[in-house]
């Protein structure tokens, strides 16, 4: 199907509402509100579509080898994203992005633009073309599309090679696939945060170059504005922003739905927290104050609330990449050794679906090391679509307790954010495994789906390549 004849179908799509104005939509049922609303994001992606395509015209026409002569120049801008922003009326960092793209797809699309041979073709493909091939099949966002071509990077080029090498070109290009395959359950922030652990697995010499310049660009300035406000830049290295991360999740988390207390005292605690007045960002100013009078020192109770606050890395056995438990961004193996020395280890054994432990009835709540192993497999929240972390998750018996006598296994819980598993509860879903197949999401009405891992180690059961 050509750009043009989907557009129109759009177009006649959205033409069955009588009207388009705020008055006539907002008398729509619920269900014509819904696909009316989905009909004009269809819409809007199929224009982005388009105008990755130009933007990538312009950029092949607009290079700094033409001059003054290429397409933007001529006309008066710098270069291509000027050319861009100015006939979008986007911000630079959508024309950036749109150019970005529409450059890998006419590399994709254009002899001769590739730097990667597919093996046993006679033209070159580049490692990306699953991503710029559902760009234009309507399967990806241009947004998506983004998401994972800037999170994988592309692959590594050994010192004195022309490019990549065949292996390291499949390694993307399955990763790409894969990643394009959640697209429907990812947001986009989530894509790409996934693709760079992805990247970071792939790759791990590059992970450990990119974790240390990340350090050395770590700063913090200070400086007072014209009206005599004194103001703080600061730029993280990985484990600063980590730990200062989790030290203010561990104290705002009853703000932004946390588990639930069971412990009065810390219910009590947890409440007047939420009854507080100051918003969260006075909260976490006056908290890191405190913490910076405290110093050393400090009586953890006091300062954080019900749960102290640490950064927690989760290592495969003879992997040179860790993770953090939330978010799952990788840590090279000398940052990995330095969380040991300071904190020890914890051992979770998991078989080679990822179901680690088995306590059986006896016990009631999942223990805390079946909870490690629930965010080891689980990686946050399951419910389609939530990008909240493991550490604000709570455990679900699948097999409710009381009413199916359910068993405190991890094999028949998951991880659920405090939100969805009162949603799971009191809106009539239900959670159903086979065995040792996926978690099922069985809603009240509708089509039962599949709940993925959002953890970065769930490659390791379905993994891609690694780079050689």
């Amino acid at each position: 199907m050509d750009f043009l004849t989907e557009l129109q179908q759009r177009i006649d799509a959205l033409a069955s509402f009588a009207a388009v104005g705020v008055d006539s939509v907002s008398a729509l049922s619920d269900e014509d509100v819904v696909r009316f609303t989905g009909l004009g994001a269809a819409l809007v992606k199929a224009g982005q579509r388009m105008q990755s395509i130009g933007a990538g015209v312009v950029a092949t026409r607009s290079t700094r080898e033409a001059g003054h002569g290429g397409l933007a120049q001529a006309r008066g801008h710098r270069n291509a994203v000027d050319l861009v922003q100015e006939l979008s009326g986007s911000s630079r960092a959508e024309a950036v992005r749109h150019v970005r793209l529409g450059e890998s797809l006419v590399e994709a699309a254009l002899p001769g633009q590739a730097s990667e041979r597919e093996p046993g073709a006679g033209r070159e493909v580049p490692w990306h073309e699953p991503v710029d091939a559902a760009v234009l099949d309507g399967r990806a966002t241009t947004a998506q599309a983004d998401a994972i071509l800037r999170g994988l990077g592309a692959p590594p080029v050994e010192p004195g090679a022309d490019g990549p090498d065949a292996d390291a070109v499949e390694a993307w290009r399955l990763a790409a696939e894969q990643l394009l395959a959640e697209v429907a359950v990812r947001t986009v922030e989530d894509l790409a945060a996934v693709a760079r652990q992805i990247r970071d697995r792939l790759d791990p010499t590059g992970a450990e170059a990119r974790y240390l310049a990340r350090h050395e660009a770590r700063s913090f300035r200070m400086w007072t504005d014209a009206d005599g406000v004194r103001h703080a830049r600061i730029r993280y290295d990985d484990h600063g922003s980590a730990w200062v991360q989790a030290m203010i999740d561990a104290a705002l988390r009853p703000r932004r739905g946390g588990p639930r207390f069971v412990d009065p005292a810390e219910a009590d605690r947890a409440q007047q927290l939420v009854d507080d007045p100051r918003t969260n960002e006075q909260l976490a100013y006056d908290l890191l104050m405190d913490v910076l009078r405290a110093g050393a020192t400090a009586d953890a109770e006091k300062v954080f609330g019900a749960r102290q606050p640490g950064v927690r890395v989760v290592v495969v056995k003879d992997d040179p990449v860790g993770h953090l438990e939330d978010g799952g961004d990788a840590l090279p193996a000398a940052a990995v050794e330095q969380a040991i020395c300071t904190t020890g280890t914890v051992e979770v054994t998991v078989d080679s679906c990822g179901n680690p432990l088995d306590v059986g009835r006896e016990q009631r709540l999942f223990t805390p090391k079946q909870r490690l192993a629930l965010a080891v497999r689980d990686g946050g929240c399951v419910w389609p679509g939530c990008t909240m972390p493991a550490s604000y998750c709570e455990a679900h018996h699948i097999d409710e307790w009381a009413a199916h006598g359910g068993r405190t296994d991890v094999d028949r819980g998951v991880l659920l954010c405090r939100y969805h598993h009162m949603n799971l509860h009191h809106r009539g879903h239900r959670i159903r495994r086979d065995g040792t197949g996926p978690h099922m999401l069985h809603p009240p009405d509708g089509p039962p789906r599949e709940l993925r891992s959002k953890s970065p180690l769930r490659w390791l059961w379905d993994p891609p390549p690694r780079a050689a």
